[in-house]
């Protein structure tokens, strides 16, 4: 339900952005304008842009299968009283998610008028490794292709995003990527560090 609802407005606001460069302009992450003018809504707002409608599709799609996943875990956990309310853990899971992701890239970036950054992949990482949290043999298909245990898929997708961040050479935030998958791992221990013994177990034979 929340998940379909993240994914509809998204659509909606990117699809408008497409059309109408000045609102686009108005949202994206620009840290130099986040640092130096106050303009704090951007690392929000960019999460609801993208580049084209391939970025918004593989971006929404992945969400929606995510997300339905982690809304049922964290339904369970607010009936065996661990959370009190799923919506808004959920919620605050996604936002942190686009927000801490983005802690990175506006102090490295923050003297560079020119460098903006968009996308909800901060916030999409952090709903996969949540789910990758609790689940960490269930298989995730690499490249839509290859089916690994989700922990494998985390480490090559941590490795992976760290090492395309170094080289630079796309245009692609990868530093987002990786603070986001860390955030989503983490964020169970926030909000029970109990759960750790779970992910454990679930690692157990």
């Amino acid at each position: 339900m929340i998940t379909g609802i993240l994914v509809a407005v998204t659509v909606v606001v990117s699809l408008v952005a497409f059309r109408n460069q000045e609102f686009f302009s108005r949202l994206d992450l620009a840290p130099a304008r986040v640092v130096h003018k106050g303009e704090y809504h951007r690392l929000f707002s960019h999460a609801l842009l993208h580049a084209d409608y391939v970025h918004l599709g593989i971006n929404m799609l992945v969400l929606f299968s995510f997300g339905r996943g982690v809304e049922s875990i964290f339904q369970e956990l607010e009936a065996q009283g661990v959370i009190f309310s799923w919506v808004f853990f959920y919620l605050l899971l996604y936002v942190a998610g686009v927000v801490l992701s983005s802690v990175s890239t506006v102090a490295r970036h923050r003297n560079d008028p020119e460098y903006s950054s968009i996308g909800a992949s901060g916030a999409v990482s952090a709903v996969i490794f949540t789910y990758i949290f609790f689940a960490p043999l269930q298989k995730i298909y690499f490249y839509a292709v290859l089916p690994l245990p989700g922990i494998v898929f985390g480490i090559l997708y941590l490795i992976y995003s760290s090492v395309m961040d170094r080289r630079s050479k796309d245009n692609v935030n990868h530093e987002a990527h990786f603070w986001g998958a860390v955030v989503g791992f983490v964020f169970p221990l926030f909000l029970d560090p109990h759960l750790i013994r779970h992910f454990i177990q679930q690692l157990l034979p």
